[in-house]
C-alpha cells in the first residue's frame, strides 16, 4: 500500500542500537532499491540525534551502493567536531556489513547576520495545475500505467509540474532548456515538530531532480529509457519550513556528459520565501548500453 504522511513519521523514526548506532528500515513500495531520500532523512535524523539544541544548515551525501528494501541499514553516526557554533557530523549507512552510503552534515546556533535571496520563478499556483493523476486518462495506456506506478510509489510525496508540455516528445530537430519547476510537498499532515520537517524536506529533495536532465533531450525518468541513479545529493537549509505544505522546486540541469548530469534545484515557500537549496549529481544512461561494472 502506498506511504502516508504517518507511515513517513514512523519510518523517520530509526531504532537505537547502542551508543551513536541506529537502525532503519525501508516500507515495501515494489522498488528494487531504497529511494536515496529516504536514506537521507534517516541518515540525518540520526545525525541530529547526537547534536541537541543545534539545526543543521547543511548536508552533502554520496550514494555508494544501492540499499535492499528487505534489509535493515546500520546509521553509525562519528562525532567529527562541537564548537562553540558549529557542529560536524559524519554518518555510514550500512547493510549487511558493506557500507551504501555516507553523509556529512554541519549543525549551527540560532544566529543573526545580513539576508538576501534569489527571487522565485512566476508560476501558477498549485490549485490551478491538473493534479498529474487526475490527467492519466487522456494518456497512452502504457504511460498510464507507468505513471500510475510511480504514483504509487513516490507516496506520500505529492507533486504537480508547472507544465505538461515538458512531457511533451521532442520533434527532430526541436530541443528545449534543461529546466523545469514542480510543487512538491508531503501529502498529509506532520506534526509540528522542525526536526520532522527537516527531515521530510530532505526526504523529498530526491524526488524529480534528475528528471530535469532529460528534459532537454524529450524523455522522463518514467519513460524507460535511461538508467538514471543518484550518485550524489547536497542540501542547503537556509530558512524554517513546513514539508507538509506546498513548495515550488525550481530545477535545472547546467551540464550532462560521460553518463552523468548535474541537477540544481532551488525550494520556495508560496510566499516567494527560499527555504533551501540543492545540487544533484546522478548517473543518466541510455539503455542501450550496457552496464559498466
Amino acid at each position: 500500500m502506498p506511504l502516508t504522511s504517518a507511515d513517513l513519521v514512523a519510518l523517520l523514526d530509526i531504532e537505537p542500537a547502542g551508543v551513536d548506532r541506529f537502525v532503519g528500515r525501508s516500507p515495501d513500495m515494489g522498488w528494487a532499491r531504497v529511494y536515496g531520500g529516504q536514506v537521507i532523512a534517516q541518515a540525518l535524523v540520526a545525525a541530529q540525534r547526537t547534536v541537541p539544541g543545534r539545526s543543521p544548515h547543511s548536508l552533502h551525501a554520496y550514494f555508494l551502493l544501492g540499499g535492499d528494501p528487505a534489509e535493515p541499514i546500520l546509521f553509525e553516526v562519528e562525532r567529527v567536531r562541537d564548537g562553540r557554533s558549529f557542529s560536524t557530523r559524519r554518518v555510514t549507512a550500512s547493510q549487511r556489513g558493506e557500507p551504501i552510503f555516507v553523509l556529512a552534515v554541519s549543525f549551527q546556533i540560532a544566529e543573526g547576520g545580513p539576508e538576501h535571496q534569489a527571487s522565485a520563478p512566476e508560476a501558477p499556483p498549485p490549485e490551478q495545475i491538473v493534479d498529474p493523476e487526475a490527467a492519466l486518462a487522456a494518456m497512452p495506456e502504457s504511460a498510464r500505467k507507468r505513471l500510475q506506478t510511480l504514483f504509487d510509489r513516490v507516496r506520500p510525496i505529492e507533486f504537480r509540474p508547472t507544465s505538461m508540455r515538458r512531457y511533451a516528445p521532442l520533434r527532430a530537430g526541436e530541443t528545449r532548456a534543461a529546466e523545469q519547476s514542480v510543487w512538491i510537498r508531503i501529502g498529509g499532515r506532520l506534526p509540528d515538530d522542525p526536526m520532522i520537517h527537516t527531515a521530510a524536506l530532505a526526504y523529498l529533495s530526491d524526488m524529480t531532480l534528475l528528471d530535469t536532465a532529460l528534459v532537454a533531450h524529450g524523455h522522463a525518468i518514467f519513460d524507460g529509457s535511461h538508467q538514471v541513479a543518484s550518485l550524489d545529493h547536497a542540501l542547503w537549509l537556509h530558512r524554517p519550513r513546513r514539508a507538509d505544505e506546498w513548495l515550488l522546486y525550481a530545477q535545472d540541469s547546467p551540464s550532462a556528459c560521460g553518463a552523468r548530469a548535474l541537477t540544481r534545484g532551488m525550494l520556495f515557500s508560496r510566499d516567494g520565501v527560499l527555504v533551501a537549496s540543492v545540487a544533484q549529481e546522478g548517473l543518466v544512461r541510455p539503455i542501450r548500453t550496457a552496464p559498466i561494472a
